[in-house]
């Protein structure tokens, strides 16, 4: 997924997966997943997408500053 953000872009293809938690099973109507993302330039971004029924029911991508990273990772 690709997504323009403040004219940058941020590339789930092109960038680097730091981590990623799912919730629920494949499948699930509540089910989501979280995918922490790093670009090449050292920005990162949330990857979210989940089931009908969750929180996540239609896929995004959210810029996070490294400090919003660092403190995701240390919940998760």
């Amino acid at each position: 997924m690709q997504k323009v953000i403040c004219k940058k872009l941020y590339d789930t293809a092109a960038s680097e997966i730091v981590k990623k938690v799912t919730f629920g099973n494949f499948g699930d109507a509540n089910g989501y997943e979280e995918t922490l993302y790093v670009t090449a330039e050292g920005n990162y971004f949330l990857y979210t997408n989940g089931g009908a029924d969750s929180k996540y029911a239609k896929e995004d991508i959210k810029r996070m500053s490294k400090a919003t990273a660092q403190q995701w990772l240390s919940e998760n």
